[in-house]
């Protein structure tokens, strides 16, 4: 009887066999339960299902099919430097494309994230970006035959730079494989601890082309939205976090003038009529001489 002994009622119904999960259902699925492969500082990547490990963690390495991913690098701000003591919470800006914020995003810097000031060096700690880099991409393990879908977090120091030989950070062993005529939904990759970084890096390296059987696993699990809602950044699903950053400050606005008003005209450069002062009155010309009397003075001199 199997899965019947569920139902309170079962009379009259009449199917044959049991009905594949339908696509309604499956998106319930995705949306109740989170499987993530988590990498952790001391070169252990652990399988995570609902927060809570299954099975044994691996060290050093392992080997995956990546099966989903977004088309550019995201970009994710957080105002508060991290701290494992507290209490996680969602990001205040991010965008999964790395062009503008994402509309959720409770803490918008800037409408574009090429002129964001969070992008700018020296906006971070020690020269960097306050803004970072990360991808999420989506993946199947090998061996795995169940075709469940685990989201992986790359973050930014391994995400850019040079590769050696077929060994390289994941922006660079994208390009590797595509210059090979290979797609990354056709390899099995290892994914591995650079053990010569000072701090945590991944390098992922192709191992072998996938068999008949994970081709069939990876088709599979391309049809199933968890495999495009664990690419997105800030999944609650996914992340196990729904906690708001802190609010941000707001700027002290600037305070109002108060209106003063007065009985006389401002001072504002415009010269206030006067009145002219009256020109002093011209004194009468004298009147000229008769010329009978300059000759009679020329010839009487005293």
């Amino acid at each position: 009887m199997g899965n019947v002994a569920i139902f309170k009622q079962q009379t009259g119904v009449a199917v044959t066999g049991k009905r594949e999960l339908s696509d309604f259902a499956k998106t319930l699925a995705s949306s109740t339960t989170s499987r993530r492969i988590q990498t952790n500082t001391n070169g252990t990547f652990k399988r995570m299902v609902n927060g809570e490990q299954i099975g044994n963690a691996v060290r050093g390495e392992i080997n995956v099919i990546i099966v989903g991913a977004l088309p550019k690098v995201s970009r994710i701000f957080y105002k508060e430097k991290f701290d494992p003591n507290k209490e996680a919470t969602l990001p205040n800006c991010w965008s999964n494309l790395g062009d503008k914020p994402e509309a959720a995003a409770a803490d918008k810097q800037h409408t574009s994230c090429a002129e964001c000031p969070q992008n700018i060096k020296g906006s971070g700690d020690n020269g960097s970006k306050a803004c970072r880099y990360q991808r999420r991409i989506s993946v199947l393990v090998e061996g795995d035959s169940s075709g469940d879908v685990y989201q992986m977090n790359i973050p930014a120091k391994s995400l850019f730079g040079k590769g050696t030989g077929n060994v390289h950070p994941f922006e660079s062993y994208v390009k590797f494989l595509l210059a090979n005529g290979e797609s990354p939904d056709n390899v099995v990759t290892n994914v591995s601890f650079d053990a010569n970084a000072d701090t945590m890096e991944l390098l992922f390296t192709p191992l072998r082309n996938i068999s008949d059987e994970e081709y069939e696993l990876v088709k599979g699990a391309q049809t199933k939205p968890e495999t495009k809602l664990y690419t997105v950044i800030t999944v609650a699903q996914a992340d196990g976090v729904k906690k708001q950053p802190p609010a941000a400050k707001a700027e002290p606005e600037a305070p109002k003038q108060k209106v003063v008003r007065s009985d006389e005209p401002d001072d504002d450069g415009v010269e206030e009529p006067v009145k002219r002062p009256q020109k002093k009155a011209e004194a009468a010309p004298k009147p000229k001489a008769q010329l009978a009397d300059v000759v009679s003075a020329w010839s009487n001199p005293e």
